[in-house]
């Protein structure tokens, strides 16, 4: 099944260069935004499987148009795109539910590659740099309760299995420190996915430090 993406950039010559590389790549662009408000149009009339996403455009920019996009019930992916390399973006973005992000010199086979990589459901960056990220910017408040209402429709051992993929570990890892087998992991993982609507891991690693499950520091 071929994979449909709308991008969102207020350059047209970017949307042209990106267009003509994805389609190269039997990648099916289905539709352009020139900003964020386009781009929560696009994806409503549209229901792309991922949203290229740049983060600075006018009326409405990409941070705030993710936001918007992820609120709402939808299979769609997004991911950012931007020139500016600043850990706040990256944190930003993935605060707000993006699947991934990439600067936008780009290789071509590194952005088609990307695409597809979020359509499976995985996480562009790793949960190991999602933590330094999410370590470095999240303020979780001195009154946040030791365990977030979210987390209260989590059992015992999902919440062990969460604690462990916000410090960043894979299940692998996750398997042999609480002494399950990888495949008992890979479920615990999907029903916390379903339980917390979390898209990927690097929303986990997130959802871990702002709900005060993992403060700063942890180890």
């Amino acid at each position: 099944m071929t994979t449909r993406v709308v991008i969102a950039d207020d350059q047209a010559l970017v949307r042209t260069g990106f267009r003509m590389i994805l389609t190269a790549r039997g990648i099916e662009v289905v539709g352009e935004a020139a900003d964020g408000a386009e781009a929560i149009d696009a994806v409503r009339r549209l229901h792309p499987d991922v949203i290229l996403m740049d983060i600075r455009m006018p009326t409405m920019d990409g941070l705030e148009a993710t936001r918007r996009i992820l609120a709402t019930p939808t299979d769609c992916r997004v991911l950012i795109l931007t020139t500016f390399d600043l850990d706040s973006y990256v944190y930003a973005a993935l605060a707000a539910g993006a699947s991934g992000f990439l600067l936008k010199d780009v290789t071509p086979e590194h952005l088609a590659a990307a695409v597809s990589l979020v359509t499976t459901g995985d996480a562009l960056l790793s949960p190991s740099i999602t933590r330094r990220l999410v370590e470095r910017f999240a303020t979780p408040t001195a009154t946040q309760p030791a365990i977030h209402r979210d987390l209260a429709a989590l059992t015992p051992r999902e919440l062990e299995v969460l604690t462990l993929m916000g410090h960043g570990l894979s299940n692998a890892e996750i398997a042999t420190n609480l002494t399950l087998s990888e495949a008992t992991v890979k479920t615990h993982v999907a029903r916390i996915f379903a339980k917390l609507t979390l898209r990927d891991r690097a929303q986990a690693v997130v959802l871990a430090y702002e709900t005060g499950l993992i403060s700063p520091g942890d180890r």
